[in-house]
């Protein structure tokens, strides 16, 4: 999930709650606060954990939460994470310490000491373009055999290295695809769903297309994936969160307003943000919505 913002720059609380509510009402599996596509990193402490508590105030039950908590410093990450766990969190999703570049045995240890710390399960999250970093298959694998770390959301880009994990990793480990766009082939190849940006926009429909995917229609899969393929494209026109932020401003959603270092898309780039979503009638719904 975004972390919506006022033009003060603080949390908007109000529409953090709206958000959260239309992803449920969406049909979504899970909610994700505070992970990258929440620019994590930008937020205080304090704000981290005030997003979490209002994500499970409003899921109340209804679906798991699994909060962010990773970061390149082992120890502040184990904190965020037993606050996380102190506040009811379901789960963790941890991406890996960006910066550091540590080796495979120091990823390893990473994620051992945080699972170590905490009794909810974890969730790796690879993405090494981000990051610079990859969580080799070997390493996932050595990794799936702690009890509490559960899967993985894959986001290398890489349709072969998932594939190697998905193979390599024992029976019941959740491998998530970390690229919408990569939904269907993954699940194809064995992995169960996505954790997904575009269903910042769309949550309904991208729960829609990793159902089909789960059930096994692929032909009513691909269907939704022409359909809505330019808005995952649009999301990357630019680094994200920024377009899909800026998309969610025109469908009235939260005002558009990140934290420096990131800034708005370029003008140019709007434009085409525009015309994706008139082609899906995306602005038509959100006025039909609003007069209703």
């Amino acid at each position: 999930m975004v972390t919506p913002f006022r033009k003060d720059f603080s949390v908007d609380e109000e529409a953090l709650r709206r958000l959260v509510r239309r992803q449920i009402a969406g049909g979504i599996n899970f909610l994700v606060p505070c992970g990258t596509t929440g620019e994590s990193p930008t937020l205080s402490h304090e704000e981290h954990l005030r997003v979490v508590t209002i994500t499970l105030e409003e899921a109340k039950g209804k679906v798991p939460v699994l909060a962010g908590a990773g970061g390149y410093n082992t120890r502040e990450v184990i904190e965020t994470a037993r606050e996380c766990e102190r506040l009811g969190a379901d789960g963790i999703l941890s991406v890996t310490p960006y910066y550091n570049k540590p080796t495979q045995e120091g990823l390893y240890q990473h994620y051992k000491a945080i699972a170590a710390a905490i009794s909810i399960p974890v969730i790796l999250y690879n993405v090494p373009p981000r990051t610079s970093v990859n969580i080799e298959p070997a390493t996932v694998r050595r990794l799936a055999e702690i009890e509490n770390i559960i899967g993985i959301k894959e986001a290398s880009g890489s349709i072969s290295q998932i594939t190697q994990v998905i193979q390599q990793a024992p029976q019941g480990f959740l491998v998530l695809s970390g690229d919408d766009s990569l939904t269907l082939p993954v699940v194809a190849m064995g992995g169960r769903g996505i954790v997904s940006v575009v269903s910042n926009e769309i949550p309904a429909e991208m729960t829609r297309l990793a159902q089909l995917c789960l059930a096994g229609d692929f032909a009513g899969a691909r269907a939704l994936q022409r359909k809505y393929q330019p808005l995952m494209e649009i999301n990357f026109v630019e680094t994200s969160p920024g377009p899909v932020k800026a998309a969610m401003a025109e469908m009235g959603l939260l005002e558009p307003v990140w934290r420096l270092p990131l800034v708005a898309p370029k003008s140019e780039n709007l434009a085409k943000i525009r015309a994706v979503l008139e082609s899906l009638a995306l602005l038509e719904r959100v006025h039909v919505a609003n007069r209703a």
